[in-house]
């Protein structure tokens, strides 16, 4: 089929340059999709990296066999267009889909709900269109190679024009598109971009549009999905959010009301951080761990210099400061959003100072020393590797002063034998030669200290006896009546081997199993209906 526009390879390249690019638009997008639902670990990145190489795969195998079969371009640059009409789609349905394969697993299996839920999202909304991408190569060739002499050389070009695009299509959506626009409005970008590329062959072709309708309808679906599918809600049930938006690495959405301000990356499970307005204590994980500071002797010393590692909104810091004032505190937060989000919302002090770093990282880079040194990093079951090894808690240790004290919350316990709080446990204890954990009542936190010092216990209670706040005397007496002394045992997390995700999916499922427990028995006795009210 003669087709004049073909017999310029440049835009054959630009073809190949563009696919590439979308394909690993896609991808990233697909990775902030389904992170507000089921996380960001390294195990939702292997659903989304497996299913999009098996629909490459299949595309390629396609593609190679109807280009041989059917050497037409129309058909390609038709299947370009579907293609990018799905892309397009994808702000628009994505996360009903989500949603109602989530609904549908809640009352229908019992196990592995986040990993399934997250497989079978990929394969119905991505899938698709990188298929149709993946026949984008082998068509091509088939089109570019004139003759064996130089077919080397051309199909080098396709594919250094895909690797390209590739790169451009990796670094644009996470530096510069999804942090300013967002998710939905990249996936559109990306979508446009392939439409243009199909204009430009069928008006260059010399097709007749009111006898090919592709490029209409096309332009008409794109501009109904930009219509419906810009907003960037991915908790589309909710009303009245105080802030929602993205960053480089979150999702983010703050809702408050007249009690507190709550912060979350996620909208299926958990939150991140709860600001109480009204001092006293807040029922949460941050009062228990307050009693560090009482271990490293804030009753006895005029300042105690507290470094916080996953700053978060800075909640501990500021309920700590309600009380206490001889606090010095250095918060370490690798989102520059959150830390931002916690000045304007969360009533974070000015005088905190406020880094923005990795917390490992930062350590690496710190010479200071400190009494209380929090970690609190870990989140549903984005666990990061690099900060629950025994070499990060050797260093944390090393950024201790001798009678320095660290505290850990941890967020997901569980009964099981080898689960994600023993191993952290364990792994501390082999740093540390006084452990000591206590779980916060009402709550699936634990609190867990560690000092090199062997008398963080009696300088807690000493302390306590001598508190005359209300407050901090019964929040105390819940952590004392709790806390017990933890005996390491040989679950040992090192930078060579952490398997923190699958640890932390497994207790993640678990929590998520009893939780449905109600959810299932009003599912069987009422059905939808049940359910819906």
């Amino acid at each position: 089929m003669d087709r004049p526009i073909l017999k310029n390879k440049i835009y054959l390249y630009l073809t190949e340059f563009f696919a590439g690019m979308s394909v690993m638009a896609v991808e990233l997008g697909a990775s902030r999709l389904l992170a507000p639902y089921f996380s960001s670990s390294q195990i939702v990145w292997t659903i989304i990296i497996g299913t999009i190489m098996i629909a490459m795969a299949l595309g390629n195998l396609y593609g190679g066999k109807k280009s041989d079969k059917d050497p037409n371009p129309d058909k390609l640059y038709a299947r370009i267009i579907v293609a990018a009409i799905w892309i397009a789609a994808i702000p628009v349905v994505g996360k009903y889909i989500i949603v109602l394969i989530s609904g549908v697993l809640i009352v229908t299996i019992s196990n592995n709900l986040l990993i399934i839920a997250a497989f079978l999202a990929c394969m119905i909304i991505f899938v698709f269109p990188l298929f149709l991408l993946g026949t984008v190569t082998p068509s091509l060739v088939k089109f570019t190679v004139d003759s064996l002499e130089d077919s080397g050389s051309i199909v080098g070009r396709l594919n250094a024009s895909n690797t390209i695009g590739s790169i451009i299509g990796t670094f644009v959506p996470t530096f510069i598109s999804i942090p300013a626009v967002g998710t939905a409005i990249t996936f559109l970008i990306f979508a446009a971009i392939l439409i243009v590329l199909c204009i430009i062959y069928f008006f260059s072709a010399g097709l007749n549009i009111k006898r090919n309708k592709k490029i209409p309808v096309a332009i008409a679906l794109f501009i109904v999905c930009a219509i419906f599918g810009h907003d960037a809600s991915f908790a589309f049930w909710q009303d009245e959010l105080t802030y929602e938006g993205e960053s480089v690495y979150n999702y983010l959405q703050v809702y408050e009301d007249d009690s507190k301000v709550v912060l979350s990356t996620n909208v299926l499970f958990g939150t991140q951080s709860v600001y109480v307005k009204e001092e006293g204590p807040t029922g949460l994980y941050y009062d228990s761990a307050m009693a560090s500071l009482y271990m490293a002797g804030v009753s006895q010393k005029s300042n105690l210099d507290v470094l916080i590692l996953g700053n978060g909104s800075g909640t501990f810091s500021t309920q700590s400061k309600r009380y206490f004032d001889n606090l010095n505190v250095t918060g370490v937060e690798i989102d520059e959003k959150i830390s931002d989000l916690a000045g304007e919302y969360f009533e974070l002090s000015e005088d905190d100072r406020i880094i923005t770093y990795d917390g490992r990282a930062y350590l690496n880079a710190d010479n200071n020393k400190y009494d209380v040194i929090m970690v609190d990093a870990y989140k549903d079951i984005t666990i990061p590797f690099q900060m629950s090894s025994q070499e990060f808690f050797m260093l944390v240790r090393d950024h201790l002063k001798d009678d320095g004290v660290m505290v850990v919350n941890m967020n997901m316990t569980s009964n099981e034998e080898g689960n994600i709080s023993q191993y952290i446990e364990d792994t501390i204890a082999s740093v540390f030669e006084n452990v000591y954990v206590s779980d916060v009542e009402g709550t699936t936190n634990t609190e867990l200290f560690a000092s090199t010092d062997n008398e963080i216990l009696n300088t807690l209670n000493k302390s306590v006896t001598k508190e005359t706040n209300k407050d901090l005397i019964e929040m105390m007496s819940k952590v004392m009546g709790n806390i017990s002394y933890y005996n390491g045992g040989d679950y040992i997390l090192t930078d060579d081997r952490a398997p923190v995700e699958l640890l932390g999916m497994r207790a993640l499922d678990s929590i998520i199993k009893e939780e449905l427990t109600y959810y299932k028995k009003v599912y069987k006795e009422e059905g939808i209906q049940g359910l819906l009210k």
